[in-house]
């Protein structure tokens, strides 16, 4: 049996590196301001609160709206949690409040000046489509952006490093624009919160994606999206920003035109300390989701420029990935500092500027002649031209390899069910794919959207047949299948729009449902702590038409307490009756079992429904090394009630798997 503490845990973990090198990831001690900074923290807050009222009576939207806003949750956020730590931070809370309450002031009078600043640190901020929260990001133009119009820019995504006194507050205050660009800056810089410390996983991973979205929109809505360059986007960031530059860098290399992981950490075992030589299979399996390492061949699609000290443990990040280069003779370059810890000071920054330098002048292709993609699940599904619409065995390599030659395209594949590729403008017509040793001559399906033609392939007994996009949709609609953002496992639910929906009716059995309220008690308080947001949450009959088409439902209760579970149960792989639930194959006593489980939503397509569950790592995991923040159930898990006298609330995982790629249970 496999343990899954349910109480609230609030212990510092203490991780260390691989190689030894211990991290203390508490945050400081609370130092509280004074009573008369509190009061005036509090008035003001309420201040700013009537203001943003009555910028929303005069009509005021977002992005403006959630620029002025973003004020007022940094001040809440840090008042509610008492993160105090820093002597000044109760000095940078009202400084953060002064700010909000002048950009309230400004929209008023139908102004919003800090969009047209440039030569320092500008935060805006984006209102998620996940939770709805404000999340912040900083905008860093040079001083002569904009000048010509005619000019296009670079620009850099740049991602912070762990930093246990972080807050919304201390991120606005760092990035208020006290301090001018350097000089010798010549790009514009999108400064990423990515909600915390996180490594940019799950939602903080999504965060990345929305502030570049969010920021494109907005330029696009002032006329300025001209002067970014497209083609010339860099990402980096060091320590635990590299970590999140790995993986982000490598799980999707067609975004950007180079990428620079300083230091952090690309694979769990070997970076956790005492974590177990072999986890459950499930979890196993869902360490290649962010195990940078596993998607090291993808450094063919976008060059990588690493860094990091002689001396730093964090060091092996980049060994791990050069490991896997160099027998197929991809380049990597990798900067290493001599006699450097775990820093990167301004001359070796130089030196990794000067690396990016040609990769930056030459730009990403539009259209390279070659792809070479790796991935495990479809939550990672393609680069450039080739898109991978199903694979045959989830969290197990995937491959396509393709090439545009003068007369097609010559691919290889493994793992591979069905694939789409855009073509190419200049393509021959007719033209020959030579796809896994089988030559063909399909037949183009031109886009009526962009006018551009494309190329839908399905294997059917071990043999490639082109298929138009229609049939591929429709098979999905009749037989539910993995697609990408569609794939599981129950934390993927969480890295899009998403309500959890209480049950209010009467419950078969009073144990489970306090299993099913204290669960979301604590998702409620580990999102609002840890991923910086309001967790939606609805009763049953509450719940919306719209809540019902365009979120994954977060279902709380049983089939009796919670109405949305009584109308899909029918539709779920599993039995559940008040006297027993049949999961897997076994069967277990209903009023001591708890299911959990990912499943495409019964009720709409391209959604799921979870039951019972929010993200399976928990407090201690956030507060530990950003590597634990890996799946722990799987797909679907049944949970035992096993009440101890200091946790009369505490479960144990009896089964937990992973579905296979028709949401089926995998035959034992």
């Amino acid at each position: 049996m496999k343990p899954y503490r349910f109480g609230f845990v609030f212990l510092f973990f203490a991780a260390a590196l691989g190689a030894g090198v211990a991290q203390n990831y508490a945050p400081p001690p609370v130092k509280m301001p004074d009573g008369a900074t509190l009061q005036a923290i509090k008035e003001k807050t309420t201040l700013l609160s009537d203001a943003l009222e009555s910028l929303r009576r005069q009509g005021i939207r977002d992005p403006l709206l959630a620029e002025a806003q973003i004020y007022h949750k940094a001040a809440s956020w840090i008042t509610r949690h008492n993160e105090f730590y820093h002597p000044q931070a109760g000095a940078w809370t009202l400084e953060v409040l002064d700010r909000g309450l002048l950009r309230a002031r400004q929209l008023a009078q139908g102004e919003a000046p800090w969009l047209q600043q440039v030569g320092h640190p500008v935060i805006r901020a984006y209102r998620s489509r996940i939770d709805g929260s404000v999340q912040p990001y900083a905008v860093t133009f040079p001083a002569d952006y904009g000048k010509d119009r005619n000019k296009k820019w670079r620009l850099d995504v740049v991602l912070h490093g762990r930093d246990s006194s972080l807050t919304e507050v201390k991120f606005l205050h760092e990035h208020s624009g006290e301090r001018d660009a350097p000089k010798d800056q010549t790009w514009a810089q999108l400064d990423i919160y990515g909600r915390g410390n996180n490594a940019y996983r799950w939602a903080g991973e999504t965060d990345v994606i929305e502030v570049v979205d969010a920021f494109s929109a907005e330029e696009r809505m002032f006329g300025r999206d001209s002067l970014i360059d497209p083609a010339r986007i860099v990402l980096r960031g060091f320590s635990m920003g590299g970590a999140g530059t790995w993986h982000l860098g490598l799980h999707s290399p067609s975004r950007w035109c180079v990428i620079g992981p300083g230091a952090g950490f690309t694979t769990t075992h070997g970076y956790v300390k005492d974590l177990p030589e072999q986890l459950p299979p499930e979890q196993e399996a869902c360490l290649h989701i962010y195990d940078a390492v596993d998607y090291a061949e993808n450094a063919f699609n976008v060059p990588v420029v690493a860094y990091a000290g002689d001396q730093d443990a964090q060091l092996q990040a980049a060994r791990n990935i050069e490991a896997r280069l160099k027998p197929i003779n991809i380049p990597m370059k990798l900067l290493v500092a001599p006699g450097l810890g775990h820093s990167f000071p301004p001359p070796w920054r130089k030196k990794a500027e000067e690396a990016y330098a040609p990769h930056v002048a030459k730009g990403r292709e539009s259209y390279p002649a070659r792809v070479r993609f790796v991935t495990y699940t479809l939550r990672y599904p393609g680069c450039s031209w080739v898109e991978i619409l199903g694979l045959e065995r989830h969290y197990e390599r995937c491959l396509v390899d393709a090439e545009s030659t003068e007369t097609g395209y010559t691919v290889r594949t493994a793992n591979v069910r069905a694939l789409h590729l855009t073509l190419a403008p200049s393509l021959p017509n007719p033209f020959v794919l030579n796809i896994d040793g089988q030559s063909m001559s399909p037949r183009p399906y031109l886009s009526p959207r962009d006018a551009t033609n494309h190329l839908y392939l399905e294997r059917r007994e071990g043999r490639w047949a082109d298929v138009l996009p229609q049939k591929i949709q429709t098979d999905r609609l009749r037989h539910i299948q993995k697609v990408s953002g569609l794939q599981g496992p129950i934390d993927d639910a969480f890295m899009d729009s998403f309500v959890c929906v209480r049950g209010t009716g009467t419950p078969w059995h009073e144990a489970t449902q306090k299993v099913a309220e204290e669960n979301l008690n604590r998702f409620e308080s580990e999102w609002n702590k840890y991923l910086r947001g309001y967790l939606p949450i609805k009763d049953d009959a509450a719940v919306s038409d719209e809540d019902i088409a365009g979120r994954n439902l977060i279902l709380f209760g049983d089939p009796s307490s919670n109405s949305l579970i009584g109308q899909i149960l029918d539709r779920l792989p599993m039995k559940w009756t008040k006297e027993q639930l049949e999961l897997a194959g076994k069967t277990y006593t209903a009023a001591e079992h708890v299911p959990v489980m990912i499943f495409p939503s019964p009720l709409a397509t391209g959604r799921y429904i979870v039951l019972n569950s929010g993200h399976t790592f928990h407090a201690v995991d956030f507060q530990g090394t950003n590597a634990l923040l890996y799946p722990r159930l799987g797909d679907y898990a049944v949970l035992g009630i096993k009440p101890t006298e200091k946790d009369p609330l505490a479960l144990e995982t009896i089964t937990a798997g992973l579905f296979d790629d028709f949401w089926r249970i995998p035959e034992r």
